[in-house]
């Protein structure tokens, strides 16, 4: 297992190197070419309940156009000196935007992409990663600020007995084989820790099979499980958490927190998130 094709969702107007450099770069590792995706919403005479002039239709139509064509500039101009295989896509739709960006998905087989800007209810200017991620049926990487390349040194795998997190594992096969050191922990009650360990022992056995060595923690929750993965990262100084993607309901996680959100707005590491 490989990847051959990664795709990078490009939100417009503002500057998407960060991405763009770090799929770069894994491209690079494996020999894969990169799809480039936009979309706007597709506008009509009214808007909001609001008539539009043509004037400014067309105003706003050619500055959306505009910031397309600056999007794929960018695109090429960062991966074409790197890149050999690159293919670029840009529609406007009626569909919601993450839901566009969700089936180019099917072209890929990893998704690089900025991780969210602010509150997940509150994003009206961007694509909606949380939405890709929950949508795609592809794992995807998300990007902390100012990250060009990949560092993948130590990797933590945040384990736990869902399909998101066995999804997660079997499709970080790639990059896990590349890592130096991979920690493989589960936050468990202490009552359950003796359960979690069988747990870890059965996935470590299985990366074996696949050419990985992991080593295993079965660590006591203190506090909700977003604080003790955090601090298990922190101890271990991940450069990339591996996790399953909402393994409650979306709603739960952004009102009560999670790892999941947490993962999401983090600027401190990549995270690698399949659903």
């Amino acid at each position: 297992m490989s990847y051959a094709t990664m795709m990078v969702p490009l939100a417009l107007g503002v500057s998407n190197a960060e991405p763009l450099k770090v799929a770069a770069d894994i491209a690079a590792r494996f020999g894969a070419g990169i799809l480039g995706v936009t979309a706007c919403e597709r506008l009509s005479l009214t808007y909001g309940g609001a008539y539009l002039s043509g004037e400014v239709f067309e105003r706003i139509q050619d500055q959306t156009e505009k910031l397309a064509r600056e999007a794929e500039a960018e695109f090429r101009a960062l991966l074409s000196p790197h890149v050999k295989q690159l293919e670029w896509r840009c529609a406007e739709t009626y569909e919601p935007l993450y839901d566009y960006f969700a089936r180019q998905a099917r072209s890929a087989d990893l998704i690089v992409s900025a991780g969210e800007t602010g509150p997940m209810l509150h994003r009206a200017s961007s694509f909606g990663t949380s939405d890709i991620v929950m949508r795609a049926g592809r794992p995807v990487l998300l990007v902390p600020p100012g990250s060009d390349r990949m560092r993948l040194d130590r990797v933590l795998i945040g384990w736990k007995e869902t399909r998101e997190a066995r999804r997660a594992v079997s499709d970080a096969l790639p990059l896990l084989r590349m890592a130096q050191h991979v920690v493989l922990a589960e936050i468990a009650p202490v009552d359950r820790l003796p359960e979690a360990r069988g747990h870890l022992a059965d996935v470590a056995h299985w990366l074996g099979r696949h050419g990985v060595a992991a080593e295993t923690i079965a660590s006591a929750a203190e506090g909700p499980d977003v604080d003790s993965l955090a601090k298990v990262a922190k101890d271990h100084g991940a450069d990339v958490i591996v996790a399953g993607a909402y393994g409650h309901s979306r709603f739960h996680e952004w009102a009560l927190g999670g790892v999941t959100r947490d993962l999401l707005l983090s600027t401190r590491r990549f995270a690698f998130l399949s659903h």
